[in-house]
C-alpha cells in the first residue's frame, strides 16, 4: 500500500484529525457508509472482513448488525483508534493490504469490506486475490472508491488515464498518493482475481445531506463521487 514520502503509513500522520472528519462529513457518514452497508445487506450470524478497517465505523456498524467481525489497518494509530471505538469484542490487527494475508485462513469469511481503500493499493491485482481466498464460496466482497468521472472531471486531462496521483487535501494539511483509473480497469482487476460483478451503484446522498450539506447534496445528485461494487466469489470456487 502507498505510503507518504516520510515512509509512514499513509493517514498516520492524520489519523485523529481524519476520525473526527469522517465521523460527520458529508461523503463519509452520509454518502459512503450508509451505501456500502445498503449494498453489504443483513449481516447477523455472518463473519466479516473490515480490510482497511480506518479509525473503525464500518466494525461499528458490523458489529451492531450483529456480525463476527477481524479488522485491520496498514496504520498503527488506525488500528488503535478503531480498538477503542469498537472494543475488546472485535480482533483489530496492523497489516499492510500489499502483503499477504497470511494470518487468515483460506474460506474463512462470508463477507469483507474495503471502503474507500482500493485506490490507495499498488498492486489491486494481489490484493483481491487474497481477499478472494479468505472468503467462502458465494461470499462476497464490497468495495467503494472513487467513481472515475469525480477524478476525471476534477483533475483533468483524459478520463482513460491511469495512473498515481499526489495532492494535498484539507488545507494542506493531508498529503493523499492514490490511482486514478477508468472504470474499464477497474472491472478487469475484479475479473483477474476471479470475482463476478453482482452489483454495481452509483449511490444518491442520503436525504439528510440536503438540510446540512445542502452543496454537496446538488453536487452529489448531479455528479457521482463514489461507487461501490459487490463482488461475488461464485458457489463452487476453490481458492
Amino acid at each position: 500500500m502507498t505510503t507518504p514520502a516520510d515512509g509512514r503509513p499513509l493517514y498516520d500522520s492524520f489519523a485523529g484529525d481524519y476520525e473526527r472528519h469522517a465521523a460527520a462529513s458529508p461523503y463519509n457518514a452520509l454518502y459512503d457508509r450508509p451505501a456500502v452497508l445498503e449494498v453489504l445487506g443483513p449481516v447477523d450470524g455472518l463473519r466479516v472482513l473490515d480490510a482497511g478497517c480506518g479509525p473503525g465505523f464500518y466494525a461499528e456498524a458490523l458489529v451492531v448488525g450483529g456480525a463476527s467481525v477481524v479488522a485491520f489497518d496498514q496504520s498503527p494509530e488506525m488500528a488503535r483508534l478503531a480498538r477503542r471505538r469498537v472494543g475488546d469484542g472485535v480482533a483489530v490487527r496492523v497489516h499492510d493490504l500489499a502483503e499477504p494475508l497470511d494470518w487468515l485462513e483460506d474460506e474463512s469469511f462470508d463477507a469483507a469490506v474495503l471502503a474507500l481503500v482500493i485506490h490507495y493499493v499498488d498492486d489491486r491485482e494481489a490484493m483481491l486475490r487474497e481477499l478472494y481466498r479468505v472468503l467462502r464460496p458465494g461470499g462476497r466482497l464490497v468495495v467503494s472508491t472513487h467513481h472515475p468521472t469525480a477524478d476525471w472531471l476534477r483533475l483533468g486531462g483524459s478520463y482513460f488515464t491511469t495512473g498515481v496521483v499526489e495532492e494535498y487535501l484539507q488545507d494542506g494539511k493531508w498529503l493523499m498518493r492514490f490511482w486514478r483509473q477508468p472504470l474499464t480497469a477497474t472491472c478487469a482487476e475484479f475479473a483477474a482475481a476471479g470475482f463476478l460483478i453482482e452489483r454495481l451503484v452509483e449511490p444518491q446522498p442520503v436525504a439528510e445531506m440536503a438540510d446540512r450539506f445542502p452543496e454537496d447534496h446538488q453536487k452529489l445528485q448531479r455528479e457521482p463521487g463514489f461507487m461501490v461494487f459487490s463482488l461475488l466469489k461464485p458457489a463452487g470456487a476453490a481458492g
